[in-house]
């Protein structure tokens, strides 16, 4: 499929300013994709107001999927001009451009070109809520009873495929002592101090990477305090981490953290523990992908750890399979996030190629 067809879609997606938190405008994006699909059965889901799409050729839903495309229209918020797209030689600029509404213009033409004639069902998955978590989106559908053999989240790989990603363990600790007043500290106990003692070993327990590295990580994202008075010793305090652990400690990362708390005498609240993507490389699905890239771009596809997360996760939490495999693309998140258009034009190539052959 040429380019051509693609960009105009793409350019009115990324002109909708769909902020995580902008339900009216991530509606009225999942309501342009849905107008694309006449031909299609698209059921609706939503949850806590977040909405979402399945389409599938036909009218009844598949017991399974063979394979599922999987696709966000929530984007990290950039600057107002920035949901223009532009285009300077070979990239398109915009928030969105490669995470990742021009991937779902991408797999919305391959979907609706191939999925009436494919000897098994395909479908096409687009949520609004990927970047805040996607527990309402694709988990939700998951939960409903959607399954497939195999998913593609169609983030923005460098056609390359993500068959690795670390888990997510979101959690407050809560830090508590006893009030006095502040010359006489021995009448009280320091909530405050505590959290930093329990912090000092926690950071000792996960050391973060000085440079990129396949390990588990430690993000301490907030530290409150009630207390605001200089001469009164804190009863309360809290805090926010945000662990991201590689596949290998799936087993031990959460006994270490309780023990660790149980230990130091705080609390541990956790808010999510979201399981790690993976997926052999030798898998069938993965081989299929490599091949179509191989023969379409002439260059072979590896296999990688992603830092981040995506909804792909889900998928492995539920015992299926599922990788990340997209275009290229650069400047996620900064002002300056732009998308390949010829990769956007072998990504279809190269998803056609790989359907093709299972």
């Amino acid at each position: 499929m040429p380019i051509s067809n693609i960009i105009p879609l793409t350019k009115k997606l990324i002109s909708i300013k769909t902020d995580p938190q902008n339900k009216s405008q991530l509606d009225e994006a999942l309501n342009m994709i849905i107008s694309e699909l006449g031909d299609f059965t698209v059921e609706i889901f939503e949850r806590n107001g977040s909405r979402s799409i399945l389409a599938y050729y036909g009218k009844t839903r598949p017991q399974n999927f063979k394979v599922i495309l999987n696709g966000h229209l929530d984007v990290i918020p950039g600057k107002s001009w920035q949901y223009e797209a532009r285009i300077e030689g070979d990239k398109m600029y915009g928030v969105g451009s490669m995470d990742m509404k021009t991937n779902d213009s991408v797999m919305l033409a391959v979907f609706k070109d191939l999925a009436p004639s494919l000897d098994f069902p395909l479908g096409l998955q687009i949520v609004t809520d990927e970047e805040i978590g996607g527990f309402d989106g694709t988990k939700y559908q998951i939960e409903q009873g959607v399954k497939s053999d195999f998913t593609i989240a169609g983030e923005a790989t460098n056609f390359n495929v993500v068959n690795r990603a670390r888990g997510i363990i979101l959690a407050k600790i809560i830090s508590t002592g006893k009030t006095a007043h502040g010359a006489y500290p021995w009448r009280g106990e320091n909530a405050v101090e505590k959290l930093i003692s329990f912090l000092s070993k926690l950071k000792k327990e996960i050391p973060n990477p000085a440079s990129e590295e396949w390990k588990t990580s430690l993000n301490i994202a907030n530290i409150e305090v009630p207390n605001k008075s200089f001469n009164k010793i804190p009863d309360l305090a809290n805090c926010l981490i945000d662990i991201r652990y590689i596949p290998e400690e799936s087993s031990s990362i959460l006994e270490r953290l309780t023990k660790l708390a149980s230990d130091n005498h705080v609390e541990l609240k956790i808010v999510a523990n979201e399981s790690v993507l993976y997926l052999d490389e030798r898998d069938y699905f993965i081989e299929k992908i490599q091949s179509a890239s191989k023969e379409i771009l002439n260059k072979n596809s590896i296999c990688y750890g992603a830092f981040g997360t995506s909804d792909a996760r889900f998928f492995t939490q539920f015992g299926m399979k599922g990788v990340e495999f997209g275009l290229i693309g650069g400047g996620i998140g900064t002002d300056q996030e732009w998308v390949s258009l010829q990769s956007a034009e072998d990504f279809y190539n190269i998803l056609t190629k790989f359907l093709r052959s299972l």
